[in-house]
Order: structure tokens, then C-alpha cells, then sequence
């Protein structure tokens, strides 16, 4: 059983098709979205390519906001700049785009050769709760305090990670559309590759786990968001100005 793991897409499209294509050459089984589909450059087009793949998905933090208003973000001068976008971006999408968004879980669970796994947006006890490399080990042991599983799937942070604590092994795939090279602000970079995973279970008791990058072009992201209308462009788009960074940099699978 293979499942290809993708997350924090952002309506970014051209990063989207460029992981299909990989998963494709994966041979996958199964695919789970861990959250945050919509709210991006294309965001409408990109709802709809994700429900043409029909993975289970998780809701994320820009997915609630979209749905309840819950705040995604924190309350800053980039914050309020990024929920101004997100408004602009949210008015493309359609009831049908909301319904399917609305379908998504706050966690997704499966059983694999008598294993069940999990999968959240952020922690299991919240969409709005990040885990990462350096988030102290007591405070994630309590998070899955209650959380009876070998592996669990988790995004938000945009970056890819593997992180094994004493019974579970959390698993990152970073971000299809806007996978962080530098993080947190007002220092945030995007990097100009895709990023997903996949897990496999080769054997009973036996696992692989995968984190690739996809290439594709990231400036047309940049051009298509210039032209788009939506407020704060400059400021979003420079975020995306990487001179020497290109997904050739480093491994393409790590």
C-alpha cells in the first residue's frame, strides 16, 4: 500500500499538476490532502483539479476561515495583509468548490495491515497548532496523549519533516504550493518547487518514507499573480524572488 501524502496546496495549480505527474510515475494507492486547498492564486481551478483526484482530505486552518471565519493567521500587519487576499481569492469559489471543502475532516484515520493511521492539519488538537523539528518533545508527547497511532500525517508548518517520537512517527510532507525556505516572519521565502510525500508499507510491520520535490514553473506564479488584481501582490510575490534557488539545488528526493 503506497499513499501519496500532499498538503498546503494554496491554489497554487501549477505546482499542483506537477505533483500529479510525480505521483503518477509513483504508482500510489491511495492519496490524503492534510489541508489548506483553496486560498491561492488559482483558486477555484485548483478545487476542482483536487476533487477530479478524489484523495481523502483533511480541513485546514485557511480551509475553516473560508467556511466559519476562524482566524488563520496571526493578528500583524502581515496577517491582516494576508487575510485581504484571501477574501479577494475566496470570491472565485463557487458553492460546489465550498461543499467539498465543507466535506473535509479535522482528522482522517485508516487502517493499513491492522495499523490505523491519522492525519491532521496541524496536531490532533488543532488545525491552528504547528509541529516542528524544534517544538519541544513534552509538549508533542501531550498532543498525542490521546492519539493511538504509528503514524501520523500532519502539515501547516510548510515544511517537510520526519520526526519519530517513542510510538508514532510524524510525517511532513511540506507544501505543493508554497513550501517555506525561510520561516517565520517578516523573513518568510518561498521555494520555487513543490513538495509532497509518500509512505509505504512494503511489508507487515515494515515502512518506507519518502520526501520529494517537484519542478515546475514557479515564475508564472509570480506573473499570474502580478496581473491578477488581488491586493498586495508586490508584497506576496517578492517572498518568491530566490536568486540561485532552484529545485536542482540539493536533492530532488530527500
Amino acid at each position: 500500500m503506497r499513499i501519496g501524502l500532499i498538503s498546503d496546496i494554496h491554489g497554487n495549480l501549477p505546482a499542483l499538476e506537477a505533483v500529479v505527474a510525480q505521483l503518477g510515475a509513483d504508482r500510489i494507492d491511495r492519496l490524503v490532502c492534510l489541508g489548506d486547498v483553496a486560498v491561492g492564486p488559482w483558486p477555484h481551478e485548483t478545487t476542482q483539479r483536487l476533487r477530479d483526484l478524489s484523495p481523502e482530505v483533511v480541513l485546514g486552518n485557511w480551509d475553516a476561515w473560508l467556511l466559519d471565519g476562524t482566524r488563520p493567521c496571526p493578528d500583524s500587519d502581515s496577517g491582516r495583509k494576508l487575510l485581504e487576499m484571501g477574501a479577494f481569492w475566496g470570491q472565485t469559489l463557487d458553492a460546489g468548490d465550498l461543499e467539498f471543502i465543507r466535506e473535509a475532516e479535522t482528522r482522517v484515520e485508516m487502517t493499513v495491515d491492522g495499523s490505523r493511521l491519522s492525519f491532521f492539519h496541524g496536531s490532533p488538537r488543532s488545525f491552528n497548532e504547528p509541529i516542528l523539528a524544534g517544538t519541544d518533545r513534552a509538549a508533542v508527547e501531550g498532543m498525542f496523549a490521546s492519539t493511538d497511532t504509528p503514524l501520523a500525517g500532519l502539515g501547516h508548518t510548510h515544511l517537510q519533516m520526519i520526526r519519530r517520537l517513542p510510538n508514532v512517527l510524524l510525517v511532513n510532507p511540506g507544501s505543493v504550493g508554497m513550501p517555506f525556505r525561510e520561516w517565520p516572519e517578516p523573513t518568510t521565502r518561498i521555494c520555487p518547487w513543490a513538495e509532497y510525500g509518500v509512505v509505504d508499507f512494503v511489508d507487515e510491520g515494515k515502512l518506507t518514507v519518502e520526501l520529494h520535490r517537484a519542478a515546475y514553473d514557479a515564475e508564472s506564479v509570480v506573473r499570474h499573480v502580478l496581473a491578477s488584481g488581488v491586493p498586495h501582490a508586490k508584497w506576496w510575490t517578492d517572498c518568491w524572488r530566490l536568486e540561485g534557488a532552484s529545485p536542482g539545488t540539493g536533492l530532488e528526493s530527500l
